[in-house]
């Protein structure tokens, strides 16, 4: 991944993005604003890692929490669905997982990821299951895998 090359991309094809992240904890927004000029396009980075921020800001059902689980397909596609009507971006990402080292479950291992990119009517929902078991790890692979996905979506 190569993160000049998608930031030259973003600012050349005036993209704009935003986030929403839950168990990478804002590295994602991190690294999309390590560059300067990266103003050109990030739009806003919102940390919603408690259920109750999730329900507040992203306005996720609080059924589908109690349904599916905080950590679920269903959860991540409401939270970048929300997150698009909420930043009006071009682009929106949306990460919600178990990073561990604790928390997982068998249903629910730590290193489950879910991915959301939403860009116009295109919508992405990844499941990533990262055998890592090192919290650090799994947030940089998670963090890998949406700037490589971002990167292929706008090539």
């Amino acid at each position: 991944m190569n993160l000049k090359k998608l930031h030259k991309k973003l600012i050349d094809k005036k993209l704009t993005i935003s986030v929403a992240e839950s168990c990478t904890g804002g590295l994602l927004a991190s690294n999309l604003t390590k560059l300067a000029n990266s103003s050109k396009y990030f739009q806003m980075g919102l940390i919603t890692y408690s259920n109750e921020a999730k329900t507040k800001i992203l306005k996720i059902d609080r059924n589908i929490i109690k349904k599916y689980g905080a950590v679920s397909k269903e959860c991540c596609e409401e939270m970048v669905k929300n997150l698009s009507k909420i930043s009006k971006s071009k682009i929106n990402v949306s990460i919600t997982g178990i990073a561990g080292p604790g928390g997982g479950s068998k249903l629910k291992p730590v290193g489950l990821v879910y991915i959301g990119i939403k860009t116009g009517k295109y919508l992405l929902i990844l499941e990533n299951k990262f055998k890592s078991r090192n919290r650090s790890s799994i947030q940089k692979n998670t963090v890998r895998e949406v700037l490589n996905k971002i990167t292929k979506i706008i090539s």
